[in-house]
This record gives C-alpha cells, sequence and structure tokens, in this order.
C-alpha cells in the first residue's frame, strides 16, 4: 500500500467571476474535512465581498499581488510573500491590480463554502 497520495487532477471550482480554483486536497476532492490546498488565479479587477470565514487561512503569492483588508488594514501582499488569517477574522480579498495574481491557499479545517460567512 502506497504512503502517499500523488494529485494529477485537481477539482476546478467552478466561479462566476473569472477567478480559477483548483482543489488539489480538501472537501471537494477527497471529503477532507481537516485541510484544503488550493492552487488560484485571481483576474485584475477581482474582488469578493467581505466574510468571516470559520477557518485558518494560509496565501502564498506566487505571481503577481493580492489585497486583503483585515479588519479595516489594508495589506497588499506580492510575490514570495505570504500571510496567515485566523479564523473567525472579518476579511476581504481583492485583485484591485492590473495583473492577475496567482497563488496557494491553505485552510484549517478545510474550506467549506457553508463556514465561510460572506456579507451582501
Amino acid at each position: 500500500m502506497k504512503k502517499y497520495t500523488l494529485q494529477k487532477s485537481p477539482f476546478i471550482v467552478p466561479t462566476d467571476d473569472g477567478k480559477l480554483i483548483e482543489e488539489h486536497f480538501g472537501n471537494a476532492i477527497n471529503n477532507n474535512p481537516e485541510l484544503s490546498i488550493a492552487h488560484m488565479v485571481a483576474p485584475a479587477g477581482w474582488s469578493e465581498p467581505f466574510q468571516t470565514p470559520e477557518f485558518d487561512e494560509y496565501t502564498y503569492i506566487i505571481k503577481g499581488k493580492k489585497q486583503f483588508i483585515i479588519d479595516g488594514e489594508t495589506i497588499v501582499l506580492e510575490a514570495g510573500q505570504s500571510i496567515k488569517i485566523n479564523k473567525n477574522v472579518r476579511v476581504q480579498y481583492s485583485n484591485p491590480f492590473t495583473e492577475p495574481c496567482e497563488y496557494l491557499a491553505i485552510c484549517s479545517p478545510a474550506f467549506s463554502i457553508d463556514k465561510v460567512n460572506r456579507e451582501g
């Protein structure tokens, strides 16, 4: 029996805002409620409403820039930078810049739409 899981076909999460979400591990791909790992590309001009997730989220920027508004503070991450946002913290994610942003997102426990608590 193998002692690893190789992911060659991530689950593409359907979106209507132009954002690419490829879940490699997590609820959508292998019913793992503990952790999700996703590769994402947010197009230029993309944004989400404010939300208060019930999970810790780690983000690592591969290319471009991503903006976070966390409890009223605006933070911009660039390629090579990362951030951990604690669960139950009000946050807005966006890419108000002119180039796409490619990044990895890791959520613990795993991302689930019912644990996001989006405003509006």
